[in-house]
């Protein structure tokens, strides 16, 4: 069975030559393919595709909000980010908006189907350069504030992991990871899950 892909790209030139890759590859088909997110949005909540193919600079809303909005009313679509932002803000906010993968818009093709087919099987694709830049950002500072269990809720929340999943991976109650939750926004000086990973990772703290 072929492998469902929608693509959100502005640069009309890209999204064609993608959409011709993706349509001529055995086990591929390119099920639709938008301008921006806008007029994305209502065709995807009628007919969702198994892979979504992000960009991040879009005209009026941002690939990251178009995935954050997505993800949460469609947790089983897989997106991958394809972008020619390397910066740490946009890589971040890409992986804890929803997305799943992301790469550089030189990725080869090969590369690019095979990572397709690797975030529909539950992996993480990323190109070479963003890996090194996440491994670099997760080493951890030496006068950490957290404790280690603090640290671990801290990392799950990274990986966007809910309250209740947390809970049922820790053996712990939803009331225990709430305070620990509370006691890390106040350690962190922060008021939001999005600032608290920020600065988790901004910091090198988990």
């Amino acid at each position: 069975m072929d492998i469902s892909v929608a693509i959100i790209e502005d640069d009309r030139e890209i999204r064609q030559l993608m959409t011709l890759l993706i349509d001529s590859s055995p086990g591929y088909t390119c099920q639709q393919s938008f301008n921006d997110c806008e007029s994305a949005l209502e065709v995807i909540r009628k007919d969702p595709p198994e892979v979504v193919l992000m960009d991040i600079d879009l005209p009026g809303m941002s690939g990251i909000e178009g995935v954050r909005l997505l993800k949460q009313q469609y947790p089983e679509i897989d997106f991958i980010m394809l972008t020619i932002k390397e910066d740490d803000d946009s890589i971040f906010d890409s992986l804890c908006a929803g997305a799943s993968g992301y790469l550089l818009k030189d990725t080869p093709p090969a590369t690019l189907l095979e990572s397709i087919r690797v975030v529909y099987e539950g992996g993480a694709p990323m190109s070479a350069a963003i890996a090194r830049r996440i491994v670099s950002s997760f080493r951890t500072a030496p006068d950490n504030p957290l404790s280690a269990r603090e640290q671990e809720i801290l990392r799950r929340l990274c990986e966007g992991d809910n309250y209740k999943v947390i809970a049922d991976q820790l053996c712990i109650s939803g009331h225990t990871v709430r305070a620990h939750i509370k006691n890390i926004y106040k350690k962190l000086h922060v008021t939001s899950r999005a600032e608290a990973v920020r600065k988790a990772i901004n910091d090198k703290l988990i």
